[in-house]
């Protein structure tokens, strides 16, 4: 006998037990996939499995959207995801309007990313996502907030990010642009939302643990939905192995960071304060009687809708505004120069800019794409039939490459497209045209908030810097090459060079 009390042949027994049991385990998990596997050897599939898209396409979105402009309806079906994909925009509409009890975000979406966004807005349906809208839609649309907001964003603009940039045109270095718009994102949505502040533009350009945390989170979600079957992820997750290991210590610390910083708001107090955490807190009364759980769902919520979209759509503006130098001094113009202030009011009146930015994100919109899943069997104004629990994807950065949407020259970046009201004024199309901020119940309520924010950034850089994109991402009118997450980002990020624009 060892230390453990055990006979020798005892331990080597439990040993060969423990062994048999997991060999048998794995057994059942190939077996479970031989049965539920969804093969299928279509030249779609097998392109999907085998990664054979790549050798003719820089992304996968560019795939899908080559698929769709070939297909008569513009919809197709990736067999081995169990997907219905399209960039129809009356299958949009039906989708996200008419029939949008009949396609809600599902239990098998909310599985993917329920580690990570728990029962936030973005991950639930029916009561919950009906309460959680209207809480959201009334603070948003609050004039107190509105202008608390923008506030920030002006300070923020100013008194951080121009200094970045200023020192970076001043030392002659490349910067990674990508990575100071991330920064200020999320220094930015931290003050509208938690009134902290976590100071990732500062000189020393420290690094958030809540920002790298979060980053890993989402990228390792967006992998699972990649994956051909949830069997994969789910086994890897059960045995605490891979990337599944890898995503529970980032969520681990993103619910510490989390808890941390609804602790650090109540201690601050949140009675008087005019961000949104401590207006949801203030909203059900005794903030004792809040759910810690219910709150850290909503930081991460604010974080995702804040932070990735708003830094996602000013690194594809500048690089877009680095080819077209022409459209960076049609917006200097129309802007002005320094001697006109840049107020809310003043944004509002940027119809070239809103033009500019609205001409970016159809091109290389933040969400490339969503997902719903049919609840019961359906079938779309194009004549696809959905059968029950399929998923249904639409896809809005395929839909900024079809023709049949955009015209011959949708491949090119041209913000006169949207100058079609009285005297060159703005007009946005439909949104199911432009699912770019989703449509119907479920469009974004900080559309504006957003739109806003980067009107503030484009016009201040603009103002004051021409940038130029070094290397690769500057070349040529191709897509820049991106990672796979939750929001659109650069591979390698947007190195730039910055010069002082000439007055």
């Amino acid at each position: 006998m060892d230390a453990t009390g055990l006979p020798w042949a005892a331990q080597c027994a439990g040993m060969a037990f423990s062994a048999f049991s997991f060999c048998l385990v794995a057994l059942a998990v190939v077996l479970l996939l031989v049965r539920r596997w969804p093969w299928c050897s279509c030249h779609v599939c097998r392109a999907y499995l085998t990664g054979s898209w790549a050798r003719d396409f820089t992304n996968l979105g560019d795939w899908y959207a080559h698929l769709l402009r070939e297909s008569p309806t513009g919809t197709v079906h990736v067999h081995v995801l169990g997907c219905t994909v399209t960039a129809n925009p009356a299958n949009v509409e039906y989708m996200l309007k008419t029939n949008f009890d009949n396609f809600p975000k599902g239990k098998t979406f909310a599985a993917l990313l329920g580690d990570l966004l728990g029962g936030g807005i973005f991950n639930v349906d029916g009561d919950a996502w009906r309460h959680q809208s209207k809480m959201a839609s009334l603070e948003l649309g609050s004039v107190a907030v509105r202008s608390y907001a923008y506030k920030i964003i002006a300070q923020e603009v100013e008194a951080c990010l121009m200094h970045v940039l200023a020192d970076a045109a001043d030392r002659g270095a490349v910067v990674d642009l990508q990575d100071v718009f991330r920064r200020f994102a999320f220094d930015t949505i931290c003050k509208i939302s938690f009134g902290l502040d976590p100071g990732c533009l500062e000189r020393e350009m420290p690094m958030s643990k809540l920002a790298d945390a979060f980053d890993t989170a989402t990228r390792l979600c967006a992998m699972r939905g990649a994956a051909a079957s949830p069997l994969l992820w789910r086994m890897k997750r059960l045995l605490n192995i891979g990337s599944e290991r890898e995503l529970k210590k980032a969520i681990k610390l993103v619910d510490e960071l989390a808890a941390a910083m609804i602790r650090e708001r109540r201690k601050l107090g949140f009675t008087n304060s005019h961000d949104l955490l401590s207006r949801f807190m203030a909203s059900a009364g005794d903030s004792h009687a809040v759910d810690d759980k219910y709150l850290r769902d909503i930081v991460v919520s604010f974080l995702l809708a804040g932070r990735d979209t708003v830094s996602s759509a000013l690194t594809t503006l500048c690089m877009l505004l680095s080819k077209n130098p022409d459209v960076a001094a049609a917006m200097r113009a129309e802007a002005g120069d320094d001697s006109t202030p840049v107020t809310y009011e003043h944004l509002k009146g940027l119809h070239y800019t809103h033009a500019v930015l609205y001409e970016n994100m159809r091109m290389f919109p933040p969400v490339q794409f969503d997902s719903k899943f049919c609840a019961a069997a359906d079938v779309l104004p194009d004549g696809t039939y959905v059968s029950s629990g399929a998923r249904v994807m639409y896809h809005p950065y395929a839909m900024g490459r079809m023709p049949r949407i955009w015209g011959a020259d949708h491949g090119e970046f041209r913000p006169d497209r949207w100058l079609t009201g009285a005297g060159g004024s703005f007009v946005p199309e439909s949104l199911y045209k432009y699912p770019v901020f989703q449509a119907g119940l479920r469009v974004c309520l900080g559309k504006k908030l957003a739109i806003t924010e980067m009107k503030a950034v484009s016009v201040a850089v603009v103002r004051a810097f021409d940038v130029e994109v070094v290397g690769e991402s500057g070349s040529g009118a191709c897509a820049p090459k991106f990672v796979s997450g939750l929001t659109a980002s650069i591979s390698g990020g947007l190195p730039v060079s910055i010069r002082r624009a000439r007055k």
